[in-house]
């Protein structure tokens, strides 16, 4: 099976009053590029998820996001900010104190009890080490999450491998008006030449005739290169038909079809047959920018 390297699946599960949410998504990249956004609370999370996703990806850029939520649906990360009075009290007396010793003392501003340490808190405290509770979760949630996020970038990869085909296709329908077209080309270049060297000399030289042809018929002779281009688009249905990571093996074969299609052009003898080598060079790039997306 073909995979796309563009997928996005989302899994979330509920424990203990709290909601994991877990979100996939990813688009192509030369190879597999993990990127995490993890609230602070499920950091230690990060190892143990790019263990499990490089496991079952190999190409492509994955950002992986992780969030908690309390009941209420309000995400731990962006928790409201609360005062602990315990601390502000230890603050009271400790201020009460120094100005016992120093009376002309400055008290302490309203900047400076907020920048204090343990004085400001948000409500993910309440739910004190939560990664230990969670961690099984979390490596439960990650795994059906990949298998949604793998099937989608399976079913986009199968739209991939049918695209590519249908140009494949098209390919060998360009391929095959070439072929018979020499000879007739061919042909017309004896006929105008006979023609030419019947108005200059008043007579033709078959011998002359006939060593001209040859060589124009060399010159302009394809048949190697659509040897080559048929046995490309054979190995491109081939690797289609296997799956696998097979992106990096169709680009190597878009250069090679590619290269075959300019020899194709620069030996082109013919306007229709140029419209050819460029209808097929712009199937060949077709094919290259769906490649771009292919595992």
């Amino acid at each position: 099976m073909i995979h796309s390297m563009t997928g996005y699946a989302t899994r979330s599960c509920e424990a203990d009053g709290l909601t994991l949410h877990l979100e996939l998504r990813s688009v192509n990249s030369r190879y597999l590029d993990l990127g995490f956004r993890i609230v602070d609370d499920l950091r230690q999370a990060e190892p143990a998820l790019r263990e499990q996703i490089s496991a079952r990806l190999s190409r492509g850029k994955v950002e992986c996001r992780l969030s908690l939520q309390t009941g209420a649906a309000q995400s731990v990360a962006a928790g409201e900010l609360a005062l602990d009075t315990g601390v502000l009290e230890q603050l009271a007396r400790a201020q009460a104190q120094v100005f016992t010793h120093f009376p002309a003392a400055r008290p302490l501003a309203v900047a400076d009890l907020l920048r204090w340490p343990g004085v400001l808190t948000d409500d993910s405290a309440v739910f004190g080490p939560v990664f230990e509770r969670l961690q099984p979760l979390i490596a439960g949630l990650a795994r059906n999450a990949l298998d949604d996020f793998i099937a989608s970038r399976a079913r986009e990869g199968e739209k991939l491998a049918a695209m590519i085909l249908d140009r494949v296709a098209r390919m060998r329908e360009l391929a095959a008006i070439v072929a018979p077209r020499m000879p007739v080309i061919v042909a017309e270049y004896r006929e105008r030449l006979t023609r030419k060297l019947r108005e200059v000399l008043s007579s033709a030289d078959e011998e002359r005739i006939i060593q001209e042809t040859v060589l124009y018929a060399q010159r302009i002779d394809v048949a190697e290169e659509l040897s080559r281009l048929s046995t490309h688009l054979d190995e491109i249905e081939r690797i289609l038909a296997g799956g696998g990571a097979v992106g990096k093996r169709l680009d190597f074969l878009t250069q090679e079809l590619n290269r075959e299609a300019n020899t194709l052009a620069s030996k082109s003898p013919a306007t229709d047959m140029t419209a050819v080598a460029m209808e097929l060079k712009v199937q060949i790039e077709q094919i290259r920018e769906q490649v771009q997306n292919i595992e």
